[in-house]
């Protein structure tokens, strides 16, 4: 008696168990909702920020449910940085490649800064002019910031305070990354064959601890 008095409790408290197909139903209206919410938003989206606009329901399976159905189609439902967007599937982006307009080419320098800030985050402006060996200008940071590959990530708290950089759901959704652990190794960079020393020329002959308008071209 106590123990069907008790699961009674429960049911009452959980409400009525829905039978597999209104359960079925329930969720293929949810993720119709939650679907509109990501084709509509203007920036990936977080589990919670697509709950505020589609409501309460199984987010999981219903983004399961969607990632599976867009996974053969033109455009694919991809989660970067735990946020959630529609992008094209990576087989169609040449079909894109003569109306896309073609994004500002960063510099080497500014290439070398993102991928010290992507490695050691949060890192601040001293830690990676000391890793590269020469300083950085105003601007390399700058364009960073602009193409919103990076971010402020606070001050540290050491004398001086210097402000820390971080890298942005923008980083990783550009590189096709789920998140920072998806980052090449040192052996996969060395298989590429991208920790080669360069040849002077190709280097820009920098001398370390020139200003980085020396360095820039």
């Amino acid at each position: 008696m106590s123990t069907d008095g008790s699961t009674a409790a429960r049911a009452d408290a959980e409400g009525p168990e829905l039978p597999p197909d209104d359960r079925a139903c329930a969720l293929a209206a949810y993720a119709r909702r939650v679907e509109a919410v990501l084709f509509a938003a203007a920036e990936p989206l977080a589990p919670a920020d697509i709950r505020a606009y589609a409501g309460e329901g199984d987010l999981g399976a219903a983004l399961a449910r969607l990632e599976a159905d867009y996974a053969s189609r033109g455009v694919n439902l991809v989660c970067r940085g735990g946020r959630w967007h529609f992008q094209t599937a990576p087989d169609c982006a040449a079909v894109l490649t003569a109306v896309r307009e073609a994004p500002r080419k960063l510099s080497r320098a500014a290439l070398e800064t993102l991928a010290i800030i992507a490695y050691h985050e949060p890192a601040t402006r001293a830690e990676i002019e000391d890793i590269r060996g020469v300083q950085i200008s105003r601007g390399t940071l700058d364009s960073l910031l602009e193409a919103d590959l990076i971010r402020p990530a606070g001050r540290r708290e050491t004398p001086g305070r210097p402000l820390q950089y971080a890298t942005t759901p923008a980083f990783l959704a550009h590189f096709g990354l789920a998140s920072r652990r998806d980052l090449p190794g040192l052996a996969e960079l060395r298989a590429a064959g991208l920790l080669d020393p360069l040849p002077p020329e190709a280097a820009g002959g920098d001398t370390p601890g020139l200003a980085e308008s020396s360095r820039e071209t």
